[in-house]
């Protein structure tokens, strides 16, 4: 069950993103072109969304005033009509490793930006205008998450630390049970398993605003 109640940091953004990488590198170099779970996606493309996310919300906290009511107007696009729309796409020629080095550089342009920015700075999300903290969890969900999509795909094991995956769900799934244990809670929360006691979800969201002081 969850038991911790910190508040998402940078360092547990920096964890989520390098045991993902860690996972990753032991898939087979010829699996990458398979679904990544339930994904309509491969596991390559599901890859390049996640680094894609990482990217967009690091962009979205970098302006010297970041945007309050929109996303930054880059242009993404999608390289077949049932892929990702991305703006980050890696070269193919560079394999799996070089895949899955985009994923770290864009965790880290990520990474840098939760260190930096002042905790009073709020930057536009669809699901809430969120500051550091919001996007470092955002992040982490974005990360594993798909990491367990990229897992089901790549036939590997992924069982992310359970404080991570509370501070997680306390940041952005408020609602979400608190008697439960935190990874299975966290994949319910998505969308993507059933969770004894409660009805599986055919649509979510996260919360991105900061929470209002109890």
């Amino acid at each position: 069950m969850s038991t911790s109640t910190g508040a998402v940091t940078a360092d547990d953004l920096e964890l989520a993103v390098q045991l993902a990488i860690s996972v990753l590198r032991t898939a087979p170099p010829d699996a990458w072109d398979a679904k990544a779970g339930s994904l309509e996606w491969t596991c390559w493309e599901t890859v390049e969304h996640l680094s894609d996310d990482l990217f967009a919300y690091a962009a979205q906290l970098s302006p010297k005033t970041p945007p309050a009511d929109g996303d930054i107007p880059f242009v993404w696009q999608s390289r077949r009509p049932s892929g990702p729309a991305n703006v980050i796409h890696a070269n193919r020629e560079a394999g799996p490793e070089g895949l899955l080095q985009v994923l770290d550089a864009c965790g880290g342009l990520l990474l840098a930006m939760v260190r930096t920015v002042p905790p009073d700075v709020r930057a536009h999300h669809v699901f809430g205008t969120a500051d550091a903290e919001g996007y470092a969890a955002m992040g982490i969900v974005e990360t594993l998450v798909h990491t367990h999509d990229l897992a089901d795909g790549l036939g590997l094991s992924w069982d992310p630390p359970a404080d991570l995956c509370a501070r997680a769900l306390r940041r952005l799934f408020p609602d979400a049970p608190h008697d439960t244990a935190p990874w299975p809670t966290l994949l319910w929360a998505t969308g993507r398993k059933d969770l004894p006691g409660h009805p599986r979800k055919t649509s979510w969201r996260w919360h991105a605003a900061p929470q209002a002081p109890n």
